[in-house]
């Protein structure tokens, strides 16, 4: 049984082998033009243009003539010299160029219609000379049952290329059933849509998060923001950070060997790096040391360095109760002595006001470092503590829909590679 030609995840009606083919007996490759970014237009031309660097970064495994974004052909006698290979529904089209191992990655186009759509720059159109159902082949081909037969044929030392007579050899095996094909097709489709779907909603919360950090907080020189919630009328007070607590020192006197092992644990810096609130799970290992200063609920963590002067000073709040938790040693903390909601605190500090302020103190040429005690003099503004609990609450939510998204994201990313995997031979 292991023998046979069948998916390892198959629609239960089927249980035929499919059959195996030679890619020359299966393809006729046609010809590509070789116009560069620079000879192509963004808005309007001749024909469509499928060029080799969006079939490697911007396209899935299928494109749609009829939504899809695509560069043009302007030179009309380039469109009729090409007029023997215009794509049709169905075609294949091969990135034979790139940098690393994603060459012989590739689309099916879908929805030509009466369009002129040619193939470009480094890649490899192929009409297959039997019909396919839609979608199929597309994903097929981008299986590693299918790619894994490619990096064998990969040539070049900075730059990776298939040639055209290389891949004539390979091994296309297929159903050849068209209802199975049609349902695997549909069923990778549908599953892309759902993708799609998760990364547009992930955009436009994201968007909405950035818009919001710069409207609920007062800009330079305003004591009151543009957006509020109903009910808050009261002009923002202005403090300065160390007045309204003090700082503290992340780990000290460690070296490398100290880590990784103990009882104890730090916050990263690429947790406070990344997150408003720190995530009380990315944290990592070391030995208890009551010389160390311990962090606690509400406490505020600040980067001390970056690569670039925009990254710099990033901060986020702990809201955990552990014992024998430190900071690292690339931080530093800050504790409130004042009544100040630590959700609010989280984004008010990566508010564009804020923000611009703390990237304001960076110094530096090929590494960016701001002074503790330089932040500490940067002033915040502050609303009633009924106000800071309302944005504090909006924010968190906000985040705790986009991690939603995200995980729904991930999982259908998973589900996508586990299949791919098992429903191709």
């Amino acid at each position: 049984m292991n023998d046979r030609k069948v998916p390892k995840i198959r629609f239960g009606e089927y249980d035929k082998e499919w059959v195996s083919k030679s890619f020359g007996n299966t393809f006729d490759i046609m010809s590509n033009n070789t116009l560069a970014r620079d000879n192509l237009n963004d808005e309007v031309g001749e024909a469509l243009n499928v060029h080799y660097g969006d079939i490697l970064v911007k396209y899935g495994e299928y494109i749609d003539a009829t939504k899809d974004e695509f560069q043009f052909v302007t030179d009309l006698d380039i469109v009729e010299k090409f007029k023997s290979s215009w794509l049709k529904d169905g075609d294949i089209i091969i990135a034979d160029t790139a940098e690393d191992e994603t060459v012989g990655k590739c689309t099916e186009i879908v929805g030509v219609g009466d369009k002129k759509v040619i193939a470009g720059l480094h890649t490899m159109p192929c009409r297959p000379k039997e019909k396919f159902s839609p979608k199929y082949l597309g994903y097929y081909l981008n299986s590693d049952c299918y790619q894994n037969q490619l990096r064998a044929l990969m040539q070049g030392v900075k730059v990776l290329s298939i040639s055209r007579g290389g891949i004539q050899d390979t091994k296309i095996t297929v159903s050849d059933n068209a209802k199975e094909q049609k349902e695997i097709g549909h069923f990778f489709s549908s599953l892309d849509d759902k993708i799609k779907y998760e990364e547009h909603k992930i955009k436009m919360l994201s968007v909405l998060k950035a818009t919001m950090l710069t409207k609920m907080f007062p800009k330079q020189g305003c004591n009151k923001p543009e957006i509020r919630f109903q009910g808050f009328s009261t002009p923002w007070e202005q403090r300065k950070l160390g007045e309204c607590g003090k700082t503290f020192t992340g780990l000290s006197g460690k070296t490398k060997e100290d880590f990784g092992h103990g009882d104890a644990r730090f916050v990263t810096y690429m947790n406070v790096f990344s997150n408003p609130i720190a995530d009380k799970d990315k944290v990592e290992a070391v030995e208890i040391d009551q010389s160390q200063n311990c962090v606690k609920y509400g406490d505020v963590f600040f980067t001390t360095s970056s690569e670039t002067p925009e990254e710099v000073g990033m901060s986020c709040v702990w809201l955990e109760n552990t014992e024998n938790t430190y900071l690292n040693s690339f931080c530093f903390g800050y504790r409130p002595s004042i009544n100040i909601d630590p959700y609010f605190m989280a984004y008010v500090l990566r508010s564009e006001k804020v923000r611009k302020k703390i990237v304001f103190l960076a110094q530096g040429i090929s590494r960016y470092n701001i002074s503790k005690n330089k932040v500490m003099e940067i002033e915040i503004p502050l609303p009633s503590i009924d106000e800071q609990k309302r944005l504090g609450s909006y924010f968190t939510n906000l985040d705790n829909l986009i991690t939603l998204h995200q995980q729904k994201l991930k999982k259908l990313k998973n589900i996508k590679r586990a299949c791919m995997k098992k429903m191709f031979v």
